[in-house]
């Protein structure tokens, strides 16, 4: 049997040896070079330059720019932000709680890696209707994931290769749709969605900004589609308490 479906003798191998170059470059730290990798794992040469430009190619180690050795890449962070659970700390758990007495809507705290959304907070009361990952796979329909969008300078690079999925007959699904409600975003300083998910629900979110401006957590409202203006008049309260919040959580 050929063809990308099944492995060689050999692949499971190459796997193997793939990730022990990245054990030793994580180990070695910035700028080890490709000579100290392959005496560490007793490769030949030839074979750890090919697996290390591999790496490099899918953003997993990054040669540095002087060209005197290797470092981990981008790719290692989003591992890691994937395995690691978001933690919220007990004061911002406290003010998360107070706020949720004070609306009648779901409240969610999330924070933002690069790329993806990370659910930190979810309300126990109203929980989200979808999960992590099917938030991710659909940035463009959800009112935290404008927010990430919204900080690109190319939106689209997040936005699987499949397009803008029309999860309703609300969803955004054309490119220049999409950087109309970004502007908004950007303009507003908050981010909404009605009917865009599923017919029936709506939410608002607002960002959490670090002392540079940099976005790194969204604060939501969640609810019934046919409470949006409701959940629209909580925005200046939800900046409030995203202020608040910010200085606990960085």
């Amino acid at each position: 049997m050929s063809g990308d479906s099944s492995f060689s003798g050999r692949q499971p191998k190459a796997v193997q040896s793939a990730l022990r170059v990245l054990e030793v470059v994580a180990r070695g730290g910035a700028g080890i070079t490709a000579k100290t990798v392959a005496a560490q794992l007793d490769l030949p040469s030839a074979t750890t330059y090919r697996l290390l430009n591999i790496l490099a190619g899918e953003g997993y180690v990054v040669r540095l720019p002087d060209l005197s050795g290797f470092a981990l890449g981008h790719k290692i962070g989003v591992l890691i932000d994937a395995a690691v659970a978001p933690t919220v700390c007990t004061a911002a758990r406290e003010l998360l709680a107070e706020f949720r007495l004070t609306v009648r809507f779901g409240v969610h705290l999330a924070y933002y890696t690069n790329s993806t959304i990370r659910i930190a907070n979810e309300d126990p009361e109203y929980p989200l209707q979808h999960d992590e990952s099917f938030l991710n796979r659909h940035l463009h329909a959800s009112a935290l994931g404008k927010l990430l969008l919204a900080e690109k300078d190319d939106p689209m690079s997040l936005v699987p290769a499949t397009g803008l999925t029309a999860l309703t007959r609300e969803t955004i699904v054309s490119r220049s749709e999409l950087v109309a409600s970004l502007s908004a975003v950007r303009a507003d300083g908050s981010s909404h969605q009605t009917g865009e998910i599923t017919s029936d629900t709506a939410c608002v979110a607002v960002p959490l900004r670090s002392a540079t401006g940099s976005l790194f957590a969204g604060l939501a409202l969640s609810g019934s589609a046919v409470h949006e203006p409701a959940l629209r008049r909580c925005v200046p309260t939800m900046i409030e308490a995203a202020r608040q919040l910010a200085p606990l959580l960085v």
